[in-house]
């Protein structure tokens, strides 16, 4: 039988200055051509893993790591990550840290070029990478204005233009739009089957596993936990979501129709035709009537006006329009929520709210000040703001010192600053996370620490945008439990 392309053997890691290993004992083998999905609840040790598969670990971050790994039998800890690269290409779940180029096509084909490719080669796989992730005539477009899921598609396809024989994607479509999912996972596929790759996939989408991967291994605490089938893992809804992972909408259905004695466990359905066949089987032929519903519209409620924007536009420098014509009004108590594809101008338009944009024409008013006239510091006491990367506005030393320094510059007291500390971190989950550094946690646990930074200065309006980035489905719940609870309680408005 032949040996798998990637073979990783009893491997143990941990951080410098970690208190417990990353990693214990993993033994995993990926088989060419295969496509597995690597799901776990969020800092169980994904993002770790992979990082071994191209020498990031031990070469790039130190640390103690015993046992073996194997990339197309090359040692990933006696060669350097440089021989690596031309065998491994890995997408890293924030796409910031891989993209350089001062425009798109620079960023794009600098993998290749570094290879040495030919020119019109090189031109040829920019083209098809560029038109697989849905960014065909973005090529002179500046990187530093792209949107978050624009960055995540050009990680993606700086990668793919490389054509590695071994793809590592960390969680590769966690900022993009249905439409953007679809399409990179069929450039994935399409890779697959027309170069035989090996595709090494973390995702917490448990459809798109469904659909992509061959196997799934279940990583918690550092260990692997579960590896199978999809298909043996996602059709038992109860273990699936003891490991923290969320089961297939339509398995939940069918653990229903299971718990009712209509329907054998080995027979729950897991994709929508499978749903219809059992649905329609059950209903031996007959037809289920429409039933007619009369909605009742909620009362006119007057509220007093937070946020306006009168005709807004903005331009970014190149004169890319982001907003053009935006009028709005938010009103107090409101729960707003902003939805359109990557770079349609979401996290352009909410930026203008609390000054870190200002109009190239038109205005935003807060509390009827047009925010031109007021400061960012004193915006900020009325509009918090989450940022779509948490990376972005987290900079202290440690947990605590990052939630701490708003509540500071408000001039609270030291009492009130401890108390909305420990509630903040209550929260959010991270009350054992208190004294750690932010960077040493996964990027679904910054994340938290950037809501709970924003939570603990309890400004009348809260923008978060994208809050669930990172977050496995344990964290999304509760984040958006989080939320509405924070509106039900404190009436905050929530763009």
């Amino acid at each position: 039988m032949e040996e798998g392309i990637v073979r990783v053997s009893d491997v143990t890691y941990r951080y410098p200055k970690g208190e417990e290993p990353a990693l214990r004992g993993v033994n995993l083998e990926v088989k060419r051509g295969e496509v597995l999905a690597i799901m776990g609840p969020t800092g169980a040790g994904k993002t770790t893993l992979v990082s071994l598969f191209n020498g990031l670990i031990p070469h790039y971050f130190e640390g103690r790591v015993t046992g073996e790994v194997l990339v197309s039998d090359l040692s990933t800890s006696r060669h350097r990550i440089q021989d690596l690269v031309e065998h491994v290409g890995l997408v890293l779940q924030d796409p910031e840290t891989q993209i350089f180029g001062i425009t798109v096509l620079e960023d794009t084909a600098f993998g290749p070029s570094n290879l040495g490719y030919p020119r019109e080669q090189i031109l040829n796989l920019v083209r098809e990478a560029l038109a697989a992730v849905r960014l065909s005539g973005y090529e002179e477009r500046l990187t530093a204005n792209l949107s978050g899921g624009e960055k995540q598609r050009l990680a993606i396809a700086g990668v793919l233009a490389m054509q590695p024989e071994i793809l590592v994607l960390d969680e590769p479509t966690s900022e993009l739009d249905p439409l953007g999912r679809a399409e990179v996972f069929e450039a994935v596929s399409a890779l697959r089957a027309e170069r035989q790759a090996t595709v090494i996939l973390v995702e917490h989408e448990t459809e798109d596993v469904l659909r992509l991967a061959d196997k799934v291994a279940v990583i918690a605490k550092g260990e692997i936990v579960w590896y199978g089938a999809p298909r043996d893992l996602f059709r038992d809804v109860l273990r699936t979501r003891d490991l923290s992972i969320r089961p297939p909408e339509v398995a939940e259905l069918g653990l229903k129709l299971c718990e009712r004695g209509l329907l054998p466990t080995d027979e729950i359905p897991l994709t929508l035709e499978e749903a219809e066949a059992v649905i329609r089987e059950m209903l031996g032929g007959k037809k289920l009537e429409a039933q007619a519903q009369t909605l009742s519209s909620p009362g006119t409620v007057e509220r007093t006006t937070i946020i306006e924007t009168i005709d807004l536009t903005h331009v970014y420098p190149g004169g890319i329009q982001a907003v053009s014509g935006v009028n709005l009004k938010i009103r107090k108590g409101e729960f707003i929520a902003l939805v359109g594809q990557n770079g349609a101008g979401k996290t352009t338009l909410v930026k203008h709210f609390n000054g870190l944009l200002t109009p190239t024409s038109g205005a935003v008013m807060v509390n009827g000040v047009d925010t031109r006239e007021l400061g960012i510091g004193e915006l900020a006491k009325q509009v918090g703001y989450v940022f779509q990367n948490p990376d972005h506005q987290i900079f202290s030393t440690t947990v605590e010192e990052e939630i701490r320094y708003g509540l500071k510059n408000l001039g609270l007291s030291e009492d009130e600053q401890e108390m909305r500390i420990r509630e903040a971190l209550s929260l959010v989950g991270l009350e054992d996370k208190r004294g750690r550094h932010p960077f040493t946690l996964s990027k679904g646990e910054r994340q938290k620490v950037a809501v709970a930074s924003i939570l603990a200065i309890a400004p009348p309006v809260i923008i978060i945008d994208e809050p669930t980035t990172g977050l496995d489905w344990t964290g999304t719940t509760r984040m958006l439990e989080l939320i509405s609870d924070l509106f039900r309680t404190n009436g905050s408005n929530s763009p």
